[in-house]
């Protein structure tokens, strides 16, 4: 047995591990429960006695000489693979996978465009908002329902703060810090205490604009709404103006196009009408110039506002606003091809 053992020890001596599989290959001839150490344990007790104590540190020998080898293999691997001296670190991951933007984001990017090639200019506000700038300032009268609970979130009450129900907002920072000419347009998110369904939310987003200068008309709100539904949705899109209420613009009109679907003919999606409505719009009312520090007898304006919900429904029919917010990848990746 001994002269078994130590040609154990010389063949220690030369063992080598390419990879962690090989070196638990050893370990498992070598250490395990059915490796050739314990099968050498297993016949010591048929050793003479005489011979037991030197048998027995052999043994030992053997069993540490083994153990300090595997961890020297182990050891050398592991610097091995901290060693990244090959690596291109600049070089782009592969395969790389690329998301899509969300198509309420292509909408109001193709929106704000289309805007800024009219002579447009980008403003933001703050969501949390006070009253007078949402309300206030916006000609709302005091007993006004968007002002109740049931309409709007608010954060605090006596001062109000709340969740703006429209950027109309900005319209009013704008007014109050600028002079005329004003120019603007203003994307956002606004909030409203609305039931969840297919055709409401309780959050969405819209683009409103607002130009202020002298002898505004409404032949050139009309002119501005007409490019930018032909740019939108068409070169063959129509238009038309139906009277209606605001409190901050007087006249004001809600304005429809030609159904994108039939051209017009009638369809389902438009109820058998040839339009569907799009965005609200009119000339600034005069109080909301004077409670923004502008002199309505010199200025004229007007202002126009739409969902970028319902614009991008028209634009890839999809008929549940719930979809927009479930982020839902299937439905997302449909839009992958967009640009």
């Amino acid at each position: 047995m001994i002269s078994r053992i130590e040609s154990l020890l010389s063949e220690v001596g030369g063992l080598t591990a390419a990879n962690e599989q090989e070196c638990e290959a050893l370990r498992i001839k070598y250490l395990s429960k059915k490796g050739i150490v314990n099968d050498l344990m297993a016949d010591f007790r048929n050793v003479p006695g005489e011979q037991k104590r030197e048998v027995g540190m052999k043994l030992n020998e053997l069993k540490t000489v083994l153990q300090d080898k595997l961890a020297e293999l182990k050891a050398a691997l592991g610097s091995r693979e901290d060693n990244h001296d090959d690596l291109d670190l600049t070089r782009t991951p592969y395969p790389v996978w690329l998301g899509t933007r969300h198509p309420l984001t292509l909408v109001r990017n193709e929106i704000i465009d289309i805007f800024s090639r009219l002579g447009f200019t980008l403003a933001d506000g703050p969501e949390v908002e006070d009253d007078w700038h949402v309300f206030g300032s916006m000609n709302f009268a005091d007993d006004h329902p968007a002002r109740d609970m049931q309409d709007t979130f608010f954060v605090t009450r006596n001062p109000d703060v709340l969740l703006r129900t429209h950027t109309s907002s900005v319209q009013s920072r704008v007014m109050e810090t600028t002079e005329p000419p004003i120019r603007v347009i203003c994307p956002g998110r606004v909030y409203r205490n609305e039931a969840i369904s297919a055709r409401a939310h309780c959050f969405f987003h819209q683009v409103e604009g607002l130009y202020i200068d002298k002898d505004v008309s409404f032949a050139d709100l009309k002119q501005v709404l007409l490019t930018f539904a032909r740019e939108m949705f068409g070169t063959e899109t129509k238009i038309r103006l139906r009277p209606s209420y605001f409190p901050f613009t007087e006249p004001s009109a809600e304005m429809d196009i030609s159904c994108n679907i039939c051209g017009g003919e009638g369809c389902g999606f438009c109820k058998h009408t040839g339009w569907v409505e799009i965005l609200g719009c009119g000339m600034v009312d005069p109080n909301v110039l004077e409670a923004n520090g502008i002199d309505s007898k010199v200025y004229t304006g007007y202002a126009f506002g739409m969902g970028v919900e319902r614009i991008t429904n028209l634009k890839y029919q999809v008929k549940d606003l719930r979809m927009f917010s479930e982020n839902d990848v299937r439905f997302l990746e449909e839009f992958t091809s967009a640009k």
